[in-house]
């Protein structure tokens, strides 16, 4: 019993359950947003009428194919992925780039194979150049 008890107190089984709570809840906040705001708005710009194509549909040898509700499912889908790009991720991206802004630098190139080294690196771990022979052999002559 003392093992499964580990196990569920664990840091990342408790983090990956605050997530799951945090995303459904966030999920049905988008949603909300998307039914209640934005494809009123879509309407009322198109016209006044809400887009549903679930009674759209076709049929081959009797067989009933119903694309209409694909189409739905598809629209908001592509409303909700906007919708959380221009309002989470676009905003969240320019928050951390405040951060990384003011970063110092712990990395560089590597002149001969260009591969991101420690700034104080003597030898590339990559292409075992001696970064030492190569940066005096760049400088110019006095």
């Amino acid at each position: 019993m003392s093992g499964f008890k580990k196990f569920l107190l664990r840091g990342n089984l408790v983090e990956l359950a605050v997530a799951v709570v945090v995303g459904a809840t966030f999920s049905g906040l988008i949603q909300a947003l998307v039914q209640d705001l934005i494809t009123p708005l879509i309407a009322a710009i198109t016209g006044g009428k809400q887009p549903d194509f679930s009674s759209y549909k076709f049929t081959v040898n009797g067989a009933v194919f119903k694309y209409g509700d694909f189409i739905n499912h598809l629209l908001t889908f592509l409303i909700v992925a906007a919708v959380v790009y221009w309002l989470v991720v676009m905003p969240m991206t320019r928050f951390l780039s405040l951060f990384d802004r003011d970063k110092e630098a712990t990395e560089k190139k590597c002149p001969e194979c260009l591969s991101d080294i420690p700034v104080d690196a003597r030898r590339c771990a990559f292409c075992t150049v001696e970064l030492s022979a190569v940066a005096a052999a760049e400088k110019p002559p006095a």
